[in-house]
């Protein structure tokens, strides 16, 4: 858990003062005045992303939340903290996490809140046509190793399917677990700007220690690996630093915790079952075609 999961951290179990039907102002109340126990912490404005109401188990309501909150580091100082929340609502009962005890499904693990269709946005297209049919969008971190292994094949896929599929990609670097990805992320945002997007791809197979910081280094790595060249001032331009603060706001706007996140037209696709499907079924009509043309 990190340090500001700990200063944000909720008791299990907590009654809220409501009415059988629950809204929204009650849910912000209670986060405001009773959820965070912590004197440090000072919350400042709660953002309800969305609601949605559980078919199994019944009664129960998800509230999607950003908790927008001040942080005492000093008698004077104060840090700016937006954390995302999910909450379990059911007759006046609030609940930070929901599981089911015969099957240990992890209702918090499963839910997120779709996403909104600002997300769809046109410097995020990294690969097929805007208008395709289906859209997939990825959370992702290029030194992350599971990311390494799913997104070039999305990137691919989509590539040869630009009609039927589209792409947007966000950055979610990992800087705690591997701090390198900063550069990284920078360096695909350049690439981004320029409309190379395979130059951004590959910056997913450089072999370079993640904890690596020297800006000289990575950048040497990677004309060395890749035969691509960047100025150091490249990477912190103004227009950089905006891309990154959206791409944060993005990520916690979406409540999205860890990468590969694959999202299939606007719902979280775990595991890419969606997305597997989907590409089955396209190759297959794809094969059907070109046989249907040879006759």
């Amino acid at each position: 858990m990190s340090l500001m999961s700990k200063l944000l951290s909720t008791t299990l179990l907590a009654t809220l003062s409501l009415s059988a039907a629950t809204n929204k102002e009650d849910v912000t109340n209670y986060i405001k005045n009773y959820m965070i126990d912590n004197p440090q912490v000072k919350v400042s404005e709660v953002d309800v992303i969305s609601t949605q109401v559980l078919d199994e188990p019944k009664g129960w309501e998800v509230f999607f939340v950003n908790i927008h909150a001040n942080v005492k580091k000093s008698p004077t100082m104060f840090d700016k903290v937006t954390v995302p929340e999910t909450l379990f609502v059911k007759d006046g009962v609030v609940a930070p996490s929901l599981m089911d005890i015969k099957t240990g499904k992890d209702y918090k693990a499963e839910l997120k809140p779709e996403l909104s269709s600002d997300i769809y946005n046109d410097k995020h297209l990294i690969a097929g046509d805007k208008d395709a049919k289906h859209k997939i969008v990825v959370f992702s971190d290029p030194q992350c190793p599971f990311c390494q292994e799913v997104v070039p094949v999305l990137y691919e896929d989509v590539k040869a399917n630009p009609k039927t599929l589209a792409l947007y990609y966000y950055h979610m670097p990992l800087i705690r677990i591997h701090p390198m990805s900063d550069i990284l992320t920078r360096v695909m945002m350049v690439e981004q700007a320029r409309g190379n997007m395979d130059n951004a791809i590959k910056m997913y197979s450089l072999n370079i220690n993640p904890r690596e910081l020297n800006v000289t280094k990575v950048l040497a790595q990677i004309e060395k690996d890749l035969g691509l060249k960047y100025k150091e001032e490249e990477l912190d331009t103004s227009a950089i630093q905006e891309e990154v603060k959206f791409d944060r706001e993005m990520t916690t706007k979406s409540l999205v915790t860890g990468t590969p996140t694959v999202y299939l037209d606007g719902k979280l696709d775990k595991n890419r079952i969606g997305y597997k499907e989907l590409i089955s079924t396209t190759s297959k009509s794809n094969t059907n075609e070109t046989t249907t043309a040879k006759q």
